[in-house]
């Protein structure tokens, strides 16, 4: 009997923003290989006798590399087995998915995809900063900050960022804090250095924390130390909704 991969979405932290069909498939499971940014609240929901294998990735450290990863679905779904891919936010925004998905499949194996929240759509919501609409813009773009390869690699990455903030009213930055300056220097350049900016760190859970401005202040809150991974960056009017809507971190922002 052939077991199956479901790659679920846990969503963007906040325990509650699973969908209603990835945690009936987390009930069910008889493995879970699960992510760092996962909201741990849900791993209680999984039956007695469920594998717990964590899979975790964080700058400069994985405690399983891709190859391992992918090669733990295979042979978990090979004995028979339902096996759950928990990742954190959506598995095909930049969440390498897809990758997963198409190793499983290759090898025989059915593989179900459920989705999730993606980690900018929780942060934009949790912090009053609405991407699209009728008054802080029509059109947002998401980048990640990550570049594989070297200098050469990310020179291009900025020179497309600068062209396609040029393009959009909003543009949010996912995984770019260890690039970050570099990142905000091309979009002040794409922009005005005075265009409003916002961080929000920690999205959708109980530690939330925004830090709020323009381009030119998130860069010096960088600089003194206060931005942190995970979090989300946004810049552009969107920013500037922030005050009027309510927010989730209301009291612990900057």
């Amino acid at each position: 009997m052939k077991g199956k991969v479901i790659i679920v979405g846990a969503g963007p932290g906040d325990p509650g923003l699973i969908t209603v069909k990835g945690l009936e498939a987390l009930r069910r499971a008889d493995v879970v290989i699960y992510d760092r940014l996962i909201p741990r609240e849900l791993l209680k929901e999984v039956k007695p006798g469920c594998e717990l294998i964590y899979a975790g990735k964080q700058p400069g450290r994985h405690e399983l590399e891709q190859d391992e990863i992918n090669d733990l679905l295979v042979d978990r779904a090979s004995r028979g087995l339902l096996v759950v891919r928990l990742k954190g936010g959506d598995p095909y925004t930049f969440g390498r998915g897809e990758e997963e998905c198409e190793y499983v499949v290759s090898r025989g194996l059915e593989c179900e995809v459920v989705p999730g929240i993606p980690s900018y759509v929780g942060a934009a919501a949790y912090a009053g900063a609405p991407l699209a609409g009728r008054v802080y813009g029509s059109s947002f773009a998401v980048v990640t900050g990550r570049v594989a390869g070297g200098e050469p690699e990310m020179e291009e990455y900025l020179r497309r960022l600068k062209e396609l903030a040029r393009r959009v009213d909003n543009v949010v930055v996912l995984m770019g804090v260890s690039t970050v300056e570099r990142v905000l220097t091309a979009l002040a350049e794409a922009k005005d250095p005075s265009a409003p900016a916002l961080a929000v760190m920690d999205a959708t859970m109980p530690t939330q924390r925004s830090l709020a401005g323009t381009i030119e202040d998130l860069a010096r809150y960088s600089r003194e130390g206060l931005l942190r991974n995970p979090a989300v960056i946004i810049v552009g009017p969107a920013a500037l909704a922030r005050d009027r809507l309510w927010r989730a971190d209301a009291g612990r922002s900057t």
